[in-house]
C-alpha cells in the first residue's frame, strides 16, 4: 500500500513529447519543490526505443528527488528500465499480467468512475486506483466523466489510494483534495500553459 503525504500531492504526468533538454531542467526544478510524488511517463506516439533512452535520463532525476517513477502503458519497459511501476488502462494489459512481471513494484490501473472496476482493482491487488475525468481535458479526450459526487461516493466504498484525473488546475484542484482524493493527475496545466512556465504553474498548486 502507498502512503500518502498531503504536502507531495501531485502525480505530475509527463508532455505528449519530450524533445529537448529544457525539459529536463524543468523536471529537476519542479521536483525540487517537493510537491510531486509520481512522475509518469506518458509517450503514446514513441516507439520503445525512444522511451527507454528518456525513461533512462528520468529515472535518475526521479532518484535523486525521491519521487516515484511511473511508466504508462507496458509493464515490459518499466521492468527493464527499472521503474518504480508501471499504469494500465482498462484496454491495456491485464493487471494481473502486469503484476507477474512487475512483481511488487507499483500498478496503478484507470477505473474511470466505476464501483465495479475498483473492486477488480482491489481483488488483483492494484496499489492505487486513477478515477476521473473530473474537467474537461486538453492532454486526453476521454467519454468517462467523474463528478465530486462520485468521488466522494468512491471514497466510501475503497480503502486504495485515488488519484484523480482529468483538466486540473490551480483554479479547481482544491475540490479534489478537500473531498479525499490522494493525489491529483496533472500534465497540461504545467506543460501547456500559455502563460506561465512549467516551475511558475506547479507554484500555483499549494
Amino acid at each position: 500500500m502507498i502512503k500518502t503525504k498531503k504536502k507531495k500531492f501531485i502525480y505530475l504526468i509527463s508532455p505528449k513529447r519530450i524533445n529537448n533538454n529544457q525539459f529536463f531542467e524543468d523536471l529537476r526544478i519542479i521536483f525540487s519543490l517537493r510537491k510531486v510524488k509520481f512522475f509518469q511517463l506518458r509517450l503514446k506516439s514513441e516507439g520503445n526505443k525512444k522511451i527507454i533512452e528518456i525513461s533512462k535520463k528520468i529515472k535518475k532525476i526521479c532518484k535523486k528527488y525521491k519521487v516515484k517513477f511511473i511508466i504508462n502503458d507496458s509493464p515490459i519497459i518499466a521492468k527493464k528500465v527499472g521503474a518504480d511501476g508501471c499504469h494500465i488502462g482498462q484496454k491495456d494489459m491485464n493487471i494481473k499480467k502486469a503484476r507477474k512481471i512487475l512483481k511488487n513494484k507499483i500498478v496503478g490501473i484507470t477505473c474511470h468512475n466505476s464501483p465495479k472496476l475498483i473492486k477488480s482493482a482491489e481483488e488483483n491487488n492494484a496499489d492505487y486506483v486513477a478515477l476521473g475525468s473530473f474537467f474537461t481535458s486538453k492532454t486526453k479526450k476521454t467519454k468517462f466523466k467523474a463528478s465530486i459526487n462520485n468521488l466522494r461516493y468512491l471514497r466510501k466504498i475503497t480503502k486504495l489510494p485515488i488519484v484523480a484525473i482529468g483538466g486540473i488546475n490551480s483554479k479547481n484542484y482544491k475540490k479534489l483534495l478537500l473531498n479525499k482524493a490522494d493525489f491529483l493527475a496533472i500534465s497540461g496545466f504545467i506543460w501547456k500553459n500559455k502563460n506561465l512556465k512549467p516551475s511558475e504553474a506547479i507554484r500555483k498548486l499549494k
